[in-house]
């Protein structure tokens, strides 16, 4: 039988390459739910090509356009849009690959209705892992891992036992400006920080790549999903990005998971598990033809980001929270030319030095701490 798939963050490069694996596979998949922000020429495109049966936007307006445009999909618009999509579509698996903390209540709202989790969405384990993991279980709702880096742990860890485990190695290619200074960042432009020497990912994605935030997300996201203490999770540098990250257990022994650099392959796995299917058009993997592989320890004084996300996640509480909400609008500040770039890790750091953590915070406290924290980082900047 088909996998019904909803889709949160469509129009984004993770729901667009989403998209492409559900048209390759017709007869293992089928979409019958979308939402998407502002992006309504793609939203025409989908709807046109996939026809689910319901389809949110961001504003209003847009979806009473579309409505007419498509009578027989139901449109609806926001915050209750979203909830919608993610949970009352009889899905099977919902795939999370929203920006930002606004996919924490709908992946909530999908696991209350047994509805099996893809998360490509960071931000939703960072800011609430204890929440989102401990209510999955309460549910027995599986959270299966989209990105690639804990997509590889995921793969590694099949027919292992856990308790084996010594420590999980995530790695990183470092991002637009890995081989750059600190003082040479100094500078350093937009159109600069979008060029991922790697992968194709979205602008919040990328510019969190340059400054490490994005392998500081990761991290605490491994902590949640895997159940590890973040002293045993380990990162290093690997500017190639064929090894997506390893599993070292006490026998010394070391997994690891390696591809071509190509979100497809995750995002299949994830729809497709427990089974593996054929690639459409696949990127293969030819060691002959890379002939080395570079691997650096991380410089935690060089990439100040990945330091305040160990940092964060050991002193726990809300203080992933808060640090996951001061990235997220220092990131826009600087998309939006008020800040160099130099400063985002600035502005989060004085975000946590302000930040008086809830050690065991309930939802309420979660959201408060997201929408204080916001306001603090933008007064701070005008």
């Amino acid at each position: 039988m088909k996998k019904k798939i909803s889709l949160l963050g469509a129009t984004g490069s993770i729901g667009l390459q989403t998209l492409e694996v559900i048209a390759a596979h017709p007869n293992q998949f089928e979409l019958v739910a979308f939402s998407a922000g502002r992006n309504i020429e793609k939203v025409r495109e989908i709807a046109a090509f996939h026809k689910p049966p319901l389809i949110s936007v961001m504003e209003k307006i847009d979806a009473e356009t579309l409505q007419v445009e498509f009578p027989e999909i139901r449109f609806l618009y926001g915050a209750y849009g979203l909830e919608e999509v993610a949970a009352n579509t009889g899905a099977d698996v919902l795939l999370n690959s929203v920006i930002g903390s606004v996919g924490l209540k709908p992946t909530l709202a999908a696991i209350r209705q047994g509805i099996t989790i893809a998360i490509a969405n960071k931000e939703t384990l960072v800011a609430a892992g204890d929440i989102v993991m401990s209510e999955a279980k309460r549910c027995g709702v599986s959270i299966l891992p989209v990105d690639s880096e804990h997509s590889a742990i995921f793969q590694a860890l099949n027919g292992e036992r856990s308790k084996s485990i010594s420590r999980l190695i995530l790695t990183a290619s470092g991002g637009s400006f890995r081989d750059l200074t600190r003082d040479q960042l100094t500078g350093v432009t937009l159109e600069q920080a979008l060029a991922h020497p790697n992968w194709s990912m979205g602008n919040k994605l990328t510019i969190d790549s340059a400054t490490m935030f994005n392998k500081g997300l990761e991290v605490i996201e491994a902590h949640h999903l895997f159940n590890m203490p973040y002293d045993q999770i380990d990162c290093l540098l690997h500017k190639e990005s064929i090894i997506h990250s390893m599993i070292e257990f006490e026998d010394t022994s070391v997994m690891a998971q390696l591809g071509s650099p190509d979100m497809r392959v995750p995002i299949q796995y994830a729809l497709s598990y427990p089974e593996r299917i054929p690639m459409k058009d696949p990127q293969r993997l030819k060691l002959e033809d890379i002939g080395t592989l570079h691997f650096e320890k991380m410089d935690l004084s060089r990439f100040k980001a990945l330091a305040l996300a160990y940092e964060a996640g050991r002193i726990g509480g809300t203080m992933p929270t808060a640090m996951n909400a001061a990235n997220e609008m220092a990131v826009s500040q600087f998309m939006a030319g008020h800040i160099p770039f130099v400063q985002i890790d600035e502005f989060v750091e004085r975000a946590m030095e302000q930040h008086q953590p809830v050690l065991k915070p309930n939802l309420e406290a979660i959201l408060e701490t997201d929408m204080q924290t916001r306001k603090i980082v933008y007064s701070m900047i005008k």
